[in-house]
């Protein structure tokens, strides 16, 4: 199933800027399933694919067999319109959604965990929370933002973290989130789950590198398209398997590019954080810009993200 429609049953304003919906069928059957970590993408006309992740604070088995999904949104003033669509839906409209897919699951065992929500960031981490707190399994739980009117959701955190729970409003503290305090602070065997602004996410890969963190112990989910950077310039691409060339012009990725001339590469997240576009490149030099990608694996240029990254070269062959 590559898509189905679905209706908004009903809309709640969170908090000035976000505004939570659930969706269900119409015929009220029963939705695919999904764990936490897990998001849908709605398809929006005139603006394409948005991702949302998917909100459970009951039990996690009311997601395995869900009749509806809950999302939470925020409305960007500079967004290219996909928030405002969203937030002009009321109970009635019909939406087009693909099935929950996870790029940012929770790993499994029964040790420590710190989650850290910046913002509308909390939605991945709600249910990350439901489950370990039904499997009584520790974590901690950090929740930041701007203020405390603008921490969505918040009174579910505190239910489900308790005394676990941490929360920072910038303009209580006079201060923003000590990120590095707290990763530096964690005993080294516990895994970090972070979900909020790039730039928050971008210091803490940044952090993970200073403190000589292992691979895979900051876990993370990137939810902004990537911007077009001063200086991008337009490159070739050729497709190992076909020979077709392609101009990949600034502005647009690689991926966009193919897709529009009736390609098919695998995808899924459009960010450089998921890794399924992933590439072996055959010849040229990658300009990289994803966020998965280790040290070695860069200087390497023998792999690259398709979705966000570009060329350093003229040309680059790709296996395609």
């Amino acid at each position: 199933m590559d898509q189905f429609d679905v209706v908004v049953s009903k809309t709640e304003q969170l908090t000035p800027r976000i505004r939570e919906f659930v969706l269900a069928r119409s015929n009220g059957a029963p939705m695919p399933g999904w764990a936490a970590g897990a998001h849908i993408d709605v398809h929006l006309p005139d603006v394409g694919r948005r991702s949302y992740s998917l909100i459970e604070t009951r039990s996690p088995r009311d997601a395995e067999h869900p009749t509806f999904y809950r999302i939470a949104v925020l409305r960007e003033s500079k967004g290219k319109g996909g928030s405002a669509f969203m937030h002009g839906l009321k109970a009635g409209d019909r939406v087009t959604i693909s099935p929950p897919a996870n790029n940012f699951p929770l790993g499994a065992g029964a040790g420590d965990v710190a989650l850290v929500a910046g913002g509308i960031g909390i939605t991945p981490l709600l249910t990350m929370a439901c489950e370990m707190s039904v499997a009584k399994r520790p974590f901690s739980f950090h929740y930041a933002g701007r203020s405390r009117g603008e921490l969505a959701l918040l009174g579910e955190v505190e239910r489900l973290a308790g005394a676990n729970a941490t929360v920072h409003a910038d303009d209580e503290a006079g201060r923003f989130f000590d990120l590095e305090g707290l990763m530096t602070r964690l005993a080294p065997d516990v895994p970090l789950y972070l979900c909020g602004p790039l730039p928050m996410i971008e210091a803490a890969i940044a952090l993970a590198k200073q403190l000589n963190w292992p691979q895979g112990r900051l876990h993370f989910e990137i939810f902004t398209a990537p911007e077009e950077k001063s200086g991008d310039s337009s490159f070739e691409v050729e497709l190992k398997s076909s020979g077709r060339v392609f101009e990949i012009p600034a502005g647009k990725t690689i991926l966009d590019v193919l897709l529009e001339a009736g390609e098919d590469p695998i995808h899924d997240c459009k960010r450089g954080d998921c890794g399924i576009c992933q590439t072996v490149v055959v010849e040229g030099i990658p300009d990289h810009r994803d966020y998965i990608l280790s040290e070695s694996e860069r200087a390497s240029n023998k792999v690259m993200q398709i979705c966000i990254s570009r060329a350093k070269t003229k040309r680059l062959v790709l296996d395609l």
